[in-house]
C-alpha cells in the first residue's frame, strides 16, 4: 500500500526585513534628520541600489563611503546609512519572533533567507540575538546573490536537501515570493505576523495557542 506524501512543509523560511525587523529608512531617517533632508537625499542619491551593492557581498563601509565621497554635500546624510544602521533597522516584529521560535519549539527546521550585507548583518544579529536562532540562514551578502535572482532559491534547495514543495517561505516583496512559488516552493506574502501565524496554523505546524 502507497503512503500518502505529509502535505506539511518540512521547512520554513523567514525573510527578515520587514518580517521579523522592521526595514522602513525612510522613515527612520524622517525621525534622524527631518523629511525634508530625507527627500532630497533620495531625490538624487539611490540609496536602495547603494544598499542592494552590500547586500550582494561588498564591504558595507567601502560602499557607504564611496557614495558620501561621491556626495560631499550631503555626506553627512549619508554615512548615517552605516554610522546608525541599527537605528534604521527597527523595530523588532516581536509577534514574528514569537512565531520563529514556536515553529522551532515543535522540532520545525527554521531558515532565514534574506537580502542582507555580511557586516551589515552581524551588526543586526549582535543586538537582535533572535537572529542567531535559526537552523539554516541563508545571507545574500555570504551567497554572493539577491533575490529575485532564481540562483539564490536553487542554492537553498542545493544546501538543505529539502524538495522545493515542501519548503514554506515568507516573504514581503511580491518579486521574491513570485521567484520562490516559480520553483515550486509553497509561498506567503507577508503582510503582517497574524496573516502568517494564520498560514503556520492552516498548514497544520503550529495550533491556535501557539501561534499567538
Amino acid at each position: 500500500m502507497t503512503e500518502t506524501p505529509d502535505p506539511r512543509p518540512a521547512a520554513v523560511l523567514f525573510d527578515i526585513g520587514n518580517v521579523l525587523i522592521t526595514w522602513q529608512p525612510e522613515d527612520r531617517l524622517d525621525e534622524m534628520v527631518g523629511e525634508v533632508a530625507r527627500r532630497a537625499l533620495f531625490d538624487r542619491v539611490d540609496m536602495h541600489a547603494m544598499n542592494e551593492r552590500f547586500d550582494r557581498g561588498e564591504s558595507f563601509r567601502q560602499v557607504v563611503g564611496e557614495t558620501a565621497a561621491a556626495h560631499p554635500d550631503l555626506a553627512d546624510i549619508i554615512m548615517l546609512w552605516h554610522d546608525r544602521w541599527l537605528d534604521l533597522a527597527t523595530p523588532v516584529i516581536d509577534h514574528s519572533v514569537r512565531l520563529l521560535r514556536a515553529l522551532r519549539g515543535k522540532g520545525v527546521p527554521v531558515f532565514a533567507l534574506s537580502n542582507f550585507g555580511v557586516d551589515s548583518f552581524a551588526l543586526s544579529e549582535s543586538r537582535d540575538t533572535f537572529l542567531t536562532e535559526f537552523d539554516r540562514r541563508y545571507i545574500s551578502g555570504h551567497m554572493g546573490v539577491t533575490k529575485p535572482d532564481p540562483r539564490i532559491y536553487e542554492m537553498v534547495e542545493a544546501d538543505c536537501g529539502i524538495p522545493p514543495e515542501r519548503l514554506l517561505f515568507t516573504d514581503d516583496r511580491h518579486d521574491n515570493i513570485d521567484a520562490a512559488a516559480a520553483r515550486g516552493w509553497q509561498v506567503h506574502l507577508f503582510d503582517g505576523p497574524q496573516g502568517w501565524a494564520d498560514r503556520l496554523v492552516a498548514d497544520g505546524l503550529l495550533n491556535e495557542e501557539e501561534a499567538k
